[in-house]
């Protein structure tokens, strides 16, 4: 659990530094980071792409949480 918080964390601020103008501080990268590795996880798994150890799990997690700002970004747009 611990280190599923951990790889949240470093991929959610990977993926607001990545996306620009997106990140949300330290928390808002967490839970970012964390529901963009559910995300990316399931993406993979449709696309039949396994990831395995750290930098794979990392990986997955950083591709759900750029996808996960990229349709916020989106929203936010629309709705602007």
């Amino acid at each position: 659990m611990i280190w599923f918080i951990l790889i949240g964390l470093a991929a959610g601020f990977l993926a607001g530094t990545v996306v620009k103008g997106h990140g949300f501080g330290l928390l808002g990268n967490l839970i970012v980071g964390v529901i963009g590795a559910l995300l990316g996880g399931f993406l993979l798994g449709l696309l039949g792409i396994l990831t395995f150890g750290l930098i794979g799990n990392l990986l997955s997690a950083f591709i759900g949480a750029v996808v996960l700002l990229w349709v916020i970004g989106f929203i936010s747009r629309k709705g602007a």
